[in-house]
């Protein structure tokens, strides 16, 4: 069997490759390809060539083996059909519905415990946004969200609208929200948010000063997530983050360097920055959390978020590269991009 395969060629390039596909052994199932999500953050900066080539492409998926290094596949966000069984596999998995980390392609094998069955009262686009749900989850857990308390979060790309919607649960006094495109602040006042800035407009951080200290007793965000990918606004986390706040940063910056200036509000405030990565579990939590257990939480979350209200463009596989030129070159346009596969 032929499959047709996407293919980071070099930066700025991609191309469909066919190529073989082989024949599930014991254990394992084809799967046929019916969608597949692009995350945008990570995937543009493998497309524009970003990423440290000697970093692998991912630790713990062993669908994504190698490194960062021209050419690659990536990707980690399938749904897809069973066409086909090894030995071993019952029938009833035939013709089932799953979601698998797998790069973008059109056909591939997979180990039954590899897979995420379909739901029951979820869309195939919905399970689409799993991934970007569980790095969601692992943020809000590295921050540990306090009743009454006031989040901001910079950055509202996928990844920062599936956290400023599960914020959005917690009984929290303010939620304010940052982002240069129109789009996704609009988004995120949709969810009933307090409020939501140009990070690049003119005083933002009078303005959001203003919201913060209006409680009249204490000064700045309790807590914030910056996860926008611009290393900018780690300083602007560091201006208006309280007395011992703590700032989770989830941004994946790659080459861009990050320029922090440590000399004024952070030395005396005693601000905590975690590093937040959802490849493990934080050693705080891993005595009763697993990453099985976080994976069925975010399941779970998609239940209550049926997300697919935001995928904003799907593109054939074929038109591969203007997906990637869209969201490189003018990423004010989408929300979240699709790829749909014949």
């Amino acid at each position: 069997m032929k499959r047709q395969s996407l293919i980071f060629k070099a930066p700025l390039a991609v191309e469909i490759r066919e190529e073989d596909c082989p024949d599930p052994q014991n254990g394992e199932v084809l799967v046929r390809t019916i969608a597949s999500a692009i995350s945008a953050g990570t995937e543009v900066l493998a497309y524009t060539g970003q990423i440290p080539s000697w970093m692998s492409l991912d630790e713990t998926l062993p669908t994504l083996k190698g490194a960062f290094t021209f050419p690659f596949k990536y990707g980690y966000a399938c749904v897809g059909e069973v066409i086909a069984i090894g030995a071993g596999v019952e029938e009833t998995w035939l013709g089932r519905k799953v979601f698998a980390f797998n790069p973008h392609e059109s056909a591939f094998i997979a180990p039954l415990d590899s897979l995420i069955p379909l739901p029951e009262g979820l869309s195939e686009e919905d399970l689409l946004f799993l991934p970007n749900t569980e790095t969601a989850i692992n943020l809000i857990q590295d921050g540990h969200p306090i009743l009454g308390e006031q989040v901001v979060v910079f950055g509202l790309g996928m990844v920062g609208l599936l956290t400023t919607a599960l914020l959005t649960r917690f009984p929290l006094h303010r939620i304010v929200a940052l982002d240069r495109y129109p789009l996704r602040r609009k988004a995120a006042l949709e969810l009933g948010i307090t409020a939501a800035y140009d990070p690049l407009s003119e005083d933002v951080l009078r303005g959001l000063r203003s919201i913060l200290e209006s409680l009249g007793y204490h000064s700045g965000a309790d807590l914030v997530f910056e996860i926008s990918g611009a290393p900018g606004a780690l300083n602007q986390a560091v201006e208006i983050t309280a007395y011992t706040g703590r700032i989770v940063v989830g941004s994946w910056y790659g080459r861009k360097p990050v320029a922090l200036d440590l000399g004024g509000r952070f030395h005396r405030n005693r601000i905590h920055i975690i590093s937040s990565q959802v490849s493990t579990i934080a050693p705080e939590l891993s005595g009763r959390w697993t990453k099985a257990r976080r994976l069925e939480m975010a399941v779970e979350a998609l239940k209550w978020l049926r997300p697919s209200f935001w995928i904003t463009h799907r593109f054939p596989l074929e038109h591969a590269a203007e997906a990637y030129r869209l969201l490189s070159e003018y990423p004010e346009e989408a929300l979240q991009v699709i790829l749909t596969y014949t």
